[in-house]
């Protein structure tokens, strides 16, 4: 029987108190399905934690082969620890996935199945749990709503970064899309192929904090719209459009009034067409400075990620490892 070769890559950020914790969990379920989980490796992607998470990720991979940990030289960001593993992984499967066990390890069983049966790209859309918060659902709601309206690819609502991508999808998602900018959950999405999604419930915290409040998540919102989509680029031609009629018609009606010989008070008017004007131009500024924010990134060329130390019990053979991300 062939046995696919399975990469887990794990990112963990400040995770002191959730590490062992997850270790034996994801433990558990490889344990309990020991000819599945025959030939893997886990990558641990530690992203510049400032706490004892780098400590604890190198005891783990003190006791065991199959575990390899890749320390960043700083924080790069959830999305280019990603990208890092994906760029270290061997396997003919590539799982991605968080340390918080927000993404719960047991799912990974369906999520191999799926790709046994010849899926390449197996999303995971997380069903809300009662311990997030109205908001966050709203806004995530709201978020999915906007970008598929205004992309021309369609996203699954409420897809995660647990998600499961074939040795071939993971080699494209590396060499072929080059840019700094980055929504990997929805990047995947558009590269093809044969691809399906699974449900999961995403339990509420055992241990620490989320690492990403909500302005994190906002500015995240913002370069997967930018990365996605040119629309709001468009936007100020669009608002100068209505805006111009609009003043085409207080004006016209300004005259009529005039020669009618009951003139309008203009005071109020023109105050109010001020600020909404200029409420306006700030706006579109703001858009236009974000998209060439973006673009000064792309010109950079600066790495995605730069690697301090590899930490694993037994160096795998033939591997040939670079020391900083395209």
């Amino acid at each position: 029987m062939y046995h696919i070769n399975i990469s887990i890559v794990v990112s963990v950020y400040n995770e002191e108190e959730m590490i062992r914790i997850f270790w034996e969990d994801l433990n558990n379920v490889i344990r309990s399905n020991k000819e599945l989980f025959q030939n893997r490796e886990v990558l641990f992607i530690n992203d510049g934690s400032t706490d004892n998470s780098a400590l604890l990720l190198d005891e783990i991979s003190a006791g065991d082969n199959s575990v390899t940990v890749i320390h960043l030289s700083r924080n790069f960001g959830h999305e280019a620890a990603m990208y890092a593993g994906i760029s270290y992984a061997r396997g003919d499967a590539v799982i991605c996935m968080d340390s918080d066990l927000q993404h719960p390890p047991e799912c990974l069983i369906n999520m191999i199945e799926e790709f046994n049966r010849g899926f390449e790209v197996v999303t995971m859309k997380r069903k809300h749990g009662e311990a997030e918060g109205i908001m966050k659902k709203f806004a995530s709601k709201i978020f999915y709503r906007i970008i598929n309206g205004l992309s021309d690819s369609k996203f699954e609502p409420n897809a995660s970064d647990f998600f499961l991508i074939s040795k071939r999808v993971a080699g494209i998602v590396v060499e072929q899309y080059g840019e700094r900018t980055r929504f990997l959950r929805g990047l995947i999405q558009t590269v093809g192929f044969k691809k399906t999604s699974l449900d999961y419930v995403s339990p509420g915290r055992q241990a620490g904090k989320s690492k990403y409040p909500f302005s994190r998540l906002f500015f995240l919102s913002l370069s997967a719209i930018a990365s996605f989509s040119h629309i709001p680029l468009r936007l100020g031609l669009a608002i100068g459009v209505l805006f111009g009629l609009f003043s085409f018609i207080i004006g016209a009606y300004s005259l009529v009034m005039h020669f009618l010989g009951n003139p309008w008070s203009g005071y109020t008017t023109i105050v109010v067409l001020l600020s909404f004007g200029f409420s306006l131009i700030f706006i579109i500024t703001g858009i236009i400075g974000e998209y060439i924010g973006y673009l000064f990134n792309e010109v950079k060329q600066r790495p995605l990620f730069i690697i301090d130390r590899i930490s694993e019990k037994k160096a795998p053979a033939g591997t040939d490892r670079k020391g900083e991300g395209q």
